[in-house]
C-alpha cells in the first residue's frame, strides 16, 4: 500500500465470460481471485469487482460536457500522458467503439487533458484521461 488509499468498485456485468476478455485481454489487467459469479481485478493498484447480475443494465444517462455527451455514471484512471495515448491505440486495435474517441479537452486552460470514454461489454461506462499537467486535476 501506499499512502494513497486504494479503491475498491465493484460493477454489474452479464457474462463473465466477456468480462474475462475485456478486462483481461483488451484492458490487459491481472485477474485476481474468483469465483463463478465474480471476478477481482488489478486495475492499476485498486480492486475492481465484476459481479454477475443478469439484466441489470440501466437506462444510459449523460452529461453535456465540452460539447459531448458524457455517460453517467462511469469511472475509469488517470494516467500519464504517454500511457493514455498507448492504451487508446491497443483499444482501436482491439476494435473498441468509443463513446467519445480520445481528444484533447480544455486545451490552454486549467485542467487540460486527454480524455476518451468506451463501454465494456456489459455496458458499463469507463473514462480515461491524462493532464497535461497533473497539478491542475482539481483546478478551477
Amino acid at each position: 500500500m501506499t499512502d494513497r488509499p486504494g479503491f475498491h468498485l465493484a460493477i454489474p456485468v452479464d457474462d463473465l465470460g466477456r468480462a474475462r476478455e475485456f478486462y483481461g485481454e483488451v484492458l490487459g489487467l491481472t485477474e485476481g481471485r474468483s469465483d463463478t459469479a465474480w471476478v477481482d481485478w488489478n486495475f492499476h493498484g485498486h480492486q475492481l469487482v465484476t459481479h454477475v447480475v443478469p439484466g441489470a443494465r440501466g437506462e444510459p444517462a449523460h452529461n453535456p460536457v465540452d460539447g459531448h455527451e458524457v455517460p453517467v455514471p462511469h469511472f475509469g484512471l488517470i494516467l500519464r500522458v504517454e500511457a493514455f495515448h498507448v492504451l487508446a491505440e491497443r483499444l482501436r486495435a482491439a476494435g473498441t467503439r468509443f463513446v467519445i474517441e480520445p481528444y484533447q479537452r480544455f486545451a490552454g486552460e486549467p485542467g487540460e487533458q486527454w480524455t476518451m470514454f468506451l463501454r465494456d461489454p456489459a455496458g458499463n461506462a469507463l473514462e480515461f484521461k491524462a493532464f497535461r499537467d497533473e497539478t491542475q486535476i482539481f483546478a478551477t
